[in-house]
């Protein structure tokens, strides 16, 4: 029941949040010298106004369909990693959340392939004319046939340096988050606690490697219209600094900010909803007792999101 909780609230969070990351990506990943966006606001405006309100929404079938896969190994290792350790504190949430966060790249790394590819295909058009992919799976069937699996697993070094230390981050704020503020289980505030902390949580982990993300997106997107401009991470960071200065680290940051809470929010209060009708009413908010070991990191289990 926890796992199809944390599948059903992930997927609520990916409904809330993928508009947020499509702005994101168009913003990482625009020409410099031909900037279509200004900035965030216009970027929405303008995918609104010029590709309608599905615009948005492009791509969001990859990250819809390794949601399953991405909970499943997080749940799995961080809850095994956390009963190997033994004691249930700060440090040791981090290190198991970085575990789970470094194995579940396996999936997130396609799947995020994927979805830039997507996201980027007919950039300012309502209806695209040369529609190169006709959906996610598709996308990485081409660029498997055209590229092997070296191909679908590009972007793996960076999706594993921002993966790895961004959910150890995430669980280590959650802990340190909840601790502080409490979630008794007769607290009438308590939702809206792990509202609170989920979201600062999710804000605390983006910015802990959000520049790592900048890079991971240039290199996935790179070879869009076939060409390709770098030739390793090393190269992707040189001209991007080069041309851009060190401001391009934080390319897409606004909207990557104002995504990240909502979608710990709704994470959240889905998963704290599943579990109280299914367990009903008395049970459900017994789950946020921090006082035992066991249930806190229960807590953390179900409430953690698969798209950060």
């Amino acid at each position: 029941m926890d796992f199809l909780a944390g599948c059903i609230g992930g997927a609520a969070g990916v409904l809330v949040g993928h508009p947020f990351d499509t702005v994101k990506v168009r913003l990482q990943v625009q020409n410099v010298d031909k900037p279509l966006y200004r900035g965030t606001f216009h970027c929405f405006q303008s995918i609104i106004r010029q590709e309608s309100v599905f615009g948005l929404y492009k791509g969001i079938g990859s990250p819809m369909m390794g949601l399953t896969f991405i909970n499943a190994i997080v749940f799995g290792v961080q809850g095994n990693a956390m009963r190997m350790l033994g004691h249930d504190t700060p440090m040791n949430q981090f290190a198991a959340g970085a575990a789970a966060g470094a194995i579940q790249c396996v999936i997130c790394c396609p799947m995020e392939l994927a979805k830039t590819r997507m996201q980027l295909q007919g950039t300012g058009e309502k209806k695209s004319t040369r529609k190169l992919y006709k959906n996610s799976l598709d996308c990485l069937a081409r660029i498997y046939n055209r590229e092997g699996l070296w191909g679908v697993n590009r972007g793996m070094v960076t999706t594993l340096i921002r993966e790895t230390p961004g959910f150890g981050v995430y669980f280590l704020a959650y802990d340190v988050l909840t601790r502080s503020i409490g979630c008794e289980p007769d607290d009438p505030y308590m939702i809206p606690k792990l509202l609170f902390a989920g979201g600062m949580s999710g804000i605390a982990s983006w910015l802990s490697t959000y520049p790592v993300d900048v890079i991971k997106s240039r290199l996935q997107a790179d070879g869009v219209g076939g060409v390709n401009q770098y030739s390793s991470i090393a190269d992707c960071v040189r001209q991007s600094v080069r041309r851009e200065g060190y401001m391009v680290f934080t390319r897409g940051l606004t909207s990557t900010l104002l995504r990240a809470f909502p979608v710990n929010a709704a994470t959240f209060a889905t998963v704290t909803l599943v579990l109280m009708y299914a367990r009903g009413v008395e049970d459900g908010p017994k789950d946020c007792e921090p006082a035992p070991p066991s249930h806190h990191t229960q807590l953390q289990q179900q409430a953690q999101p698969s798209s950060l």
